[in-house]
């Protein structure tokens, strides 16, 4: 028999369940029912079919299907969801007045199925409780992202020597991928959104940065397929083009987001102006980045220092443009807060974002960085640390 929090410290759990505790007292949520692979994960250190049950008094129960030989407390065998509701009456526990599930998660006969499962329960939509809740990560959940973000450095420092002359992008992908998996990679890139989808990431050579996608990732790529019409698309690296990676960095179950460029040749000096304008832009978020500051304006800061520059036709985009400039990192690569001109996010204490300012050179490439960082009380704390400058193909 396996301890169900075999892999997270029972603290460590209970922090990120108090949490969830307020944001449902907030919203006037008696329990919520989570299913989904990804909280289900935030809530208790592993994934398993099943149900986590919050209740807003009382320990968490999780009502488990698979696999066989979870034990632990609150722990409960189930073979459908039908069964949840008698199990908490057996337990003395009234059904919840008013239940969240994750609505804007879930498939509608997963949805339509809960509801019925709890007949005496007023739904509500409790997606954006969990959200929240997880934008604020703890301290464990940051040393894990930071120990993924050093093993991304680590891959990104070897990619000079994977190159080889005549290389197209996805033979040189495919090579960072071998070397990610054997650093530790998990291989996952959990991505939330039922019509976010990508591999291992992106590595974008010359022209195909500049071809639109229908994703909305910071830059496109035409892929190699239109079933996933994203990332390399076989172009061959040449003198004068750049490669931007933009690869897995999930070590942990946390995912690190880091981008850098490299080029076999020199670059135009419009390509080198817009990547050390992408640098300026996210030194000035580091020191502009601290708690209480609305995300809206960062995007706004780094919108203007592209145009002072007069690189905004090239900012986020030439053809086809990103409508942001970061976004929150953790168990999913889009997570809260998102750094765009519309948004109503406020910077949070251990928020963890990732700033990608990028842009995109006609008939060069892409160029900018990205890395990922911390919201500390002074500003931003860098956790994929490594040279920002444009990286020479050996």
């Amino acid at each position: 028999m396996e301890p169900l929090h075999a892999f997270t410290p029972v603290q460590e759990i209970k922090l990120r369940t108090d949490r969830i505790r307020k944001l449902m007292e907030k919203a006037s949520v008696d329990a919520i029912l989570i299913s989904t692979n990804a909280n289900i994960y935030y809530t208790t250190g592993r994934v398993f079919d099943g149900y986590v049950y919050i209740p807003a008094e009382g320990g968490p129960l999780y009502f488990v299907r698979k696999p066989v030989g979870l034990e632990g407390e609150g722990v409960v065998k189930i073979h459908k969801p039908e069964q949840i509701m008698p199990m908490l009456a057996e337990l003395g526990i009234a059904a919840p007045k008013k239940l969240g599930l994750e609505l804007a998660l879930s498939e509608y006969l997963t949805v339509k199925r809960l509801e019925a499962a709890f007949p005496d329960s007023t739904v509500a939509d409790a997606s954006a409780i969990m959200r929240e809740a997880r934008s604020v990560k703890t301290d464990y959940e940051v040393e894990q992202i930071r120990r993924s973000g050093m093993k991304h450095c680590t891959v990104y420092k070897k990619i000079p020597k994977l190159y080889r002359e005549g290389m197209s992008d996805v033979e040189l992908q495919i090579e960072i991928e071998r070397t990610s998996r054997l650093e530790g990679c998990l291989g996952q890139f959990r991505v939330a959104g039922s019509s976010m989808e990508i591999h291992m990431g992106s590595v974008l050579a010359g022209p195909n940065a500049d071809s639109p996608s229908p994703y909305d990732f910071s830059m496109g790529g035409a892929g190699v397929d239109p079933s996933l019409p994203v990332g390399a698309d076989g172009t061959i690296i040449q003198p004068g083009m750049t490669v931007m990676v933009d690869t897995n960095g999930d070590f942990t179950g946390y995912m690190s987001d880091l981008t850098r460029v490299y080029t076999p040749a020199d670059i135009s000096p419009l390509a080198q102006k817009a990547h050390q304008c992408s640098i300026d832009i996210c030194h000035a978020i580091e020191k502009a980045a601290r708690p209480g500051v609305k995300a809206s304006d960062l995007y706004e800061l780094a919108q203007d220092m592209a145009k002072s520059r007069s690189l905004e036709h090239y900012f986020m985009g030439h053809r086809q443009k990103a409508g942001f400039i970061g976004h929150g990192v953790g168990i999913d690569i889009n997570e809260m807060p998102v750094l765009s001109p519309r948004s109503r996010d406020i910077l949070q204490l251990n928020n963890v974002i990732a700033v990608e300012p990028k842009f995109v050179i006609p008939e060069v490439g892409a160029v900018g960085i990205e890395n990922t960082y911390v919201v500390r009380a002074d500003g931003l704390e860098c956790l994929t640390d490594m040279t920002e400058q444009i990286i020479r193909l050996q």
